[in-house]
């Protein structure tokens, strides 16, 4: 049996595809969708630059997905690796669950959350009424199988990106609490913003993430003016915007799933693949994690553009969003801009040395 849940009435979004500009942030953003184990998006930029607009128009363009109805946790219906405990117990018990299908959650992290709200705590209220020791989910359960958002990440606590990035690695989250211990899913891609001017993440917590782009103020004043005229007319009558974009938004909808589809079948020659490593290891990047996110992000490029083979230009395009946030070991370093990344890379794969770096860019 399969219903659409009942949810609190959706506020209505900007259209993903009526976003101008900004291409390397929507890409990235879309890889992620379609591989989340890529470990998610870094996003540093100027105020104002459309990035809470892009995130959750993006989690608004996705398909619904199969949860089991009442699950606080959004577990999915067969996939064991998705499933709080509960579930796996009530099914190993022989029941079958109501299956549901619900709108990808975007949630937003408030800067001043504490790590109980995020990692979920005890239920006082079930504690006092009924004298039992229940837990009550965090915002890490409500992200499960969606977008977990953390504007102004470099002004978080340590501690608590430290958990958000744990999780989003792991695809779990742990908590003890007063006797009880609690481990459910949370799969989940993370997404993290901040102004560069408001201070940057520790080196160790940034190559955490997946990937990073910047962002910049568009110069171009007719770009400009495109982009303060497509927001005015959709203030003025959202509906009427969204149908105009309806059928484009579904034809990327489609593409997404098209490509979730035939990531699995998508091949990496072993010699691109030692490449690759070579230039982590000539880069001198710490760890493995550069490696193994270049191998994915490439494939999840060749998913979403229709092909199972990777190229040379695959690779080109997003090796340096995979590796540019990695160069750091100094705190006090700022980002590389990927020019680094593009003079090694270049010099691995025996190609010219760039002139500048436009074919380094996610943006074809």
């Amino acid at each position: 049996m399969t219903a659409t849940l009942p949810t609190a009435p959706r506020r209505t979004v900007f259209p993903f595809t009526a976003i101008v500009g900004q291409e390397e942030m929507k890409l990235a953003l879309l890889l992620n969708v379609i591989d989340p184990k890529l470990g998610g998006v870094m996003i540093m930029g100027d105020r104002g630059t459309g990035k809470s607009t892009t995130i959750r128009a993006l989690a608004d363009l996705l398909p619904e997905i199969e949860v089991v109805a009442e699950d606080p946790y959004n577990s999915h219906p067969s996939d064991p690796e998705l499933m709080s405990n509960e579930v796996r117990d009530r099914i190993a018990r022989g029941e079958t669950p109501t299956i549901g299908r619900a709108k990808v959650q975007m949630v937003d992290l408030p800067l001043g959350a504490t790590e109980d709200r995020v990692c979920g705590t005890i239920d006082i209220e079930k504690a006092l009424s009924e004298g039992v020791k229940a837990f009550e989910p965090g915002l890490l359960a409500k992200a499960n199988r969606g977008i977990l958002y953390v504007d102004e990440v470099n002004l978080l606590d340590d501690h608590l990106v430290d958990v958000l990035l744990d999780s989003a690695a792991s695809g779990w989250n742990t908590v003890e609490r007063e006797g009880v211990s609690i481990r459910h899913p949370a799969r989940f891609v993370l997404v993290g913003s901040g102004n560069p001017e408001e201070g940057e993440l520790r080196p160790q917590l940034l190559d955490r993430f997946g990937m990073s782009v910047e962002v910049r103020t568009v110069k171009d004043p007719e770009l400009r003016v495109q982009v303060v005229e497509q927001r005015s007319t959709f203030d003025q009558n959202p509906q009427t915007f969204l149908d105009r974009y309806a059928s484009e938004q579904d034809s990327l909808q489609a593409r997404i799933v098209a490509a979730q589809t035939l990531l699995p079948s998508v091949e990496l020659d072993y010699d691109l693949r030692v490449k690759i490593s070579e230039v982590c290891s000539e880069l001198d990047i710490d760890g493995l994690r550069g490696d193994i996110v270049t191998n994915r992000a490439a494939k999840a490029l060749t998913a979403f553009e229709g092909r199972s083979e990777v190229t040379l230009e695959d690779i080109q395009r997003i090796v340096a969003p995979c590796l540019r946030h990695r160069l750091r070991k100094d705190p006090l370093e700022s980002v590389d801009s990927g020019g680094k990344v593009a003079k090694v890379f270049c010099r691995v794969f025996g190609l010219p040395e760039p002139t500048d770096t436009s074919a380094f860019s996610l943006v074809s």
